[in-house]
């Protein structure tokens, strides 16, 4: 996923993530804002998964949305 899918997508894909990784609140989503490093971020500090961990299982994410 790159940043310019989260961004271009946004709208339709907070809830997705809201869906996902329910320890993000709506603050989190909205301070976000599309922003693939802020979402990669926040994943980091509710879940404490690294930074690579984030990325991966954001790409995992994002292949069950096809």
């Amino acid at each position: 996923m790159n940043s310019d899918t989260i961004a271009g997508n946004w709208k339709q894909l907070k809830g997705k993530v809201k869906e996902q990784w329910g320890d993000l609140t709506d603050d989190d989503l909205t301070i976000i804002d599309g922003q693939f490093d802020v979402l990669t971020g926040r994943l980091q500090e509710r879940y404490g998964y690294t930074r690579d961990e984030a990325e991966k299982r954001l790409k995992e994410w994002e292949s069950t949305l096809s």
